[in-house]
């Protein structure tokens, strides 16, 4: 167990009522702005104080209402990043990344510090100062920062919202890294479904002060009900391979259990590769027999899961060999069409449908 969590925090006519329990990897707060995201960092950091109740991280309780306990922030050994850098304008990247240490009480570790470093890609901007950065520079700093201060668990307050999408795509591959080597439990607050697809292990939505629901993000992002104001971004996340790159079309094969997958070329992953693919239920069609003459490179055969009206609309889950993919379509397809539970279908992916930012590299837990 990483955290667990089970409190009440009362705040005039708001209030959060949370219990959930998170394991290892990346646990994302997901949910509409008011939802009660921030609040609950604070809770975990000690910048504010529940009601009542508890709140165990990595086997240590660090709130306890019951047992009078409350540990002060700077003895919690939580590492909080927030949308700004907050770096020191007047120090070096060196001496920004050793304070995070120094305020912890921990000894130098040049090691761990070099570690973190490469881990990062900040080895470079170790005698710059901050003003000399790009946004994407500033956030890797921080982390690493937060890092060297030895923490038990680390919070992510929303720390790509201030960056144009080039920085996003910057420092989020240095976010999946640090999510499968650093063997630091994260607790990452977003609004972004792709964002939170792409990183996410673990998905509590929070509706209003209460978890709507809590789970793997595979099982949780695929649900149209379960992310809020963007209904339309729910879909599939598939583990895949990469099995390797036509040079002549330009297209990476991709295989897994649901089968195999063409997508627009990605040259930064070679064969071998395991990637986590986000399909948005918007891009899959659905068809009763296998079509032919279409665009469409991906048709994958498979059985219809289950079924969830939604208004005018259905979400349908497909079953493929195992692997869940959703789609959405209308009440009046999906009663023209027949689907049933069980009913053999296809679902139909163009290539052109996939975007980059929705493929991550899978996790994999590595000791550092």
């Amino acid at each position: 167990m990483s955290i667990a969590i089970d409190l009440i925090l009362r705040r005039g006519a708001f209030t959060l009522e949370a219990a959930f329990e998170a394991g290892p990897g990346l646990t994302a707060l997901f949910g509409r702005s008011g939802s009660g995201k921030t609040t609950l960092i604070d809770l975990i950091a000690g910048l504010a104080r529940p009601d009542r109740g508890r709140i165990i991280a990595e086997g240590t309780t660090l709130v306890d209402s019951a047992a009078r306990i409350f540990l002060p922030p700077h003895r919690r050994r939580v590492g909080v990043v927030f949308q700004d850098a907050r770096l020191f304008p007047h120090l070096s990247v060196r001496t920004n990344l050793g304070y995070g240490r120094v305020f912890g009480g921990r000894a130098a570790d040049p090691a761990g510090f070099a570690v973190v470093t490469e881990m990062l890609g900040i080895g470079h901007l170790l005698d710059r100062r901050p003003a000399g950065l790009s946004g994407g520079e500033r956030q890797r700093v921080a982390i690493g920062r937060a890092l060297l201060a030895k923490p038990r668990l680390l919070l992510m307050d929303e720390p790509l919202a201030a960056l144009d999408e080039a920085r996003k795509a910057e420092i989020l591959p240095y976010i999946e890294r640090l999510r499968d080597e650093a063997g630091v439990p994260i607790v990452y607050v977003s609004h972004a479904v792709a964002e939170v697809a792409r990183l996410a292990t673990t998905v509590i939505v929070l509706e209003a002060g209460r978890v709507a629901a809590s789970g793997p993000a595979e099982a949780i992002l695929r649900r149209a009900d379960l992310v809020p104001v963007h209904a339309a971004e729910a879909g599939a996340l598939l583990d895949m391979v990469v099995a390797g790159t036509d040079p002549e079309t330009g297209l990476t094969r991709l295989t897994g259990r649901a089968g195999q997958l063409l997508v627009p070329g990605l040259p930064a992953h070679p064969p071998g590769t395991r990637l986590r693919v986000r399909i948005p239920a918007r891009d899959v069609l659905v068809a009763t027999e296998s079509p032919r003459g279409l665009s469409a490179r991906n048709i994958l055969p498979g059985h219809v899961f289950a079924l969830t009206p939604s208004g005018a609309e259905v979400s349908v889950d497909i079953d493929c060999n195992g692997a869940l993919i959703a789609a959405r379509v209308t009440a009046a397809a999906s009663l023209e069409l027949g689907l049933a539970p069980g009913r053999s279908v296809h679902a139909v992916i163009k290539s052109a449908a996939f975007d980059p930012s929705g493929i991550g590299t899978s996790r994999r837990v590595v000791d550092i």
